[in-house]
């Protein structure tokens, strides 16, 4: 399964790809006003960090207008992909640029219906968000379930881009489900790589190495 970081935190980007972990971004304008920066300036730094596909957020409403913002996002490097959200107009738009040879992630997923449609409509990623489904009391992964039986049923393309993640347990379940993607918050990215056992596992053979006799 690869792994996405989800940020517009130029820091956080560059700690995650210098482990050579990081295979993406995800991102959008609401991350972007949180780390201060304009939006398209902050999609070129993301893509001359990252080689991997990056996502980039339309805020029109209507398919005309998503379809010329993504245009524009295309143009800015060759790994961009357009995020649309799940709607009529945005599944006109995702056929549209799709026909055009652009990307797009099928964003704000909460059903394997959803999903369906935008496997139909050509989308090169889908995006089923758990977290906000676990909010109201849902079992997130249970989508995921129903979108994995789903696309293999019908040998659809479309990836499954695991989105809204909060926390390990959510990085783990997509594995096992067999997502293709995951995308996260670089603090859950970070908890990826902690155990406690790891902790005192090593703070054990520091204890022990000053033990151990040494040559004068």
């Amino acid at each position: 399964m690869q792994i996405y970081i989800d940020s517009a935190d130029i820091n956080d980007i560059k700690r995650a790809a210098e482990v050579n972990l990081c295979d993406g971004v995800t991102t959008n304008p609401t991350l972007a006003a949180k780390a201060g920066k304009d939006y398209n300036q902050v999609l070129k730094e993301i893509c001359s960090i990252i080689k991997g596909p990056v996502s980039a957020e339309t805020v029109s409403l209507d398919a005309d207008g998503m379809v010329k913002e993504g245009i524009a996002f295309s143009k800015i490097a060759k790994n961009i992909v357009v995020k649309v959200p799940m709607t009529v107009e945005g599944m006109n738009a995702c056929q549209k640029l799709t026909k055009q040879g652009i990307r797009v992630n099928v964003t704000l997923c909460f059903s394997a219906n959803q999903a369906l449609l935008a496997a139909k409509s050509g989308a090169y990623f889908v995006s089923p968000f758990v977290g906000r489904l676990d909010d109201i009391g849902k079992i997130g992964m249970d989508i995921v379930r129903e979108i994995k039986q789903v696309y293999d049923n019908y040998k659809f393309k479309t990836k499954i881009l695991v989105a809204s993640v909060r926390n390990p347990i959510h990085v783990l379940d997509a594995a096992k489900i067999g997502a293709d993607i995951a995308t996260m918050p670089y603090s859950v990215f970070e908890q990826l790589f902690r155990h406690s056992l790891t902790d005192a596992g090593i703070k054990k053979f520091l204890e022990d190495w000053e033990k151990v006799p040494k040559k004068k």
